[in-house]
């Protein structure tokens, strides 16, 4: 299958699909006009790449989990992968606990701003003048 069709069947667009065969995570057959040509497995690649970008593991480690992907979601057993794995969990532990402090800080420096503009005295209007006939 060509390019425009992989892309319609996975949602990614073309530019990723160049992206991923860049960084070593899809491989196409080349035609004699040069075109990319997919294999009917490509599609699955395609989205267990991009589920595992969506975990937020980088492109260097989605080419070392990748042969060890199932083609129901799952992996099986690869030498290192495991603790790889592990440790990215971590990392993103610690982003999420860094994203929630950062979100209750902002919280807070809302709720300042609405206390101080709650306290502003509010400008009186003025009433319309009408000039003497």
């Amino acid at each position: 299958m060509l390019i425009g069709e992989l892309a319609e069947r996975t949602g990614a667009s073309e530019r990723q699909l160049r992206y991923y065969e860049h960084a070593g995570l899809l491989t196409p057959q080349r035609q004699a006009n040069g075109y990319r040509d997919y294999d009917r497995t490509a599609e699955q690649t395609v989205r267990q790449i991009r589920a595992l970008l969506a975990a937020g593991l980088s492109t260097r480690l989605v080419r070392q989990v990748l042969p060890c992907a199932l083609d129901e979601g799952s992996l099986r057993p690869c030498p290192g992968v495991l603790e790889k794995l592990r440790t990215q969990l971590v990392r993103l532990d610690h982003r999420a606990t860094d994203l929630a402090q950062a979100r209750e800080t902002l919280r807070e420096v809302i709720r300042t701003a609405e206390d101080a503009e709650a306290r502003q005295p509010r400008p009186k209007l003025r009433q319309p003048t009408t000039p003497d006939v």
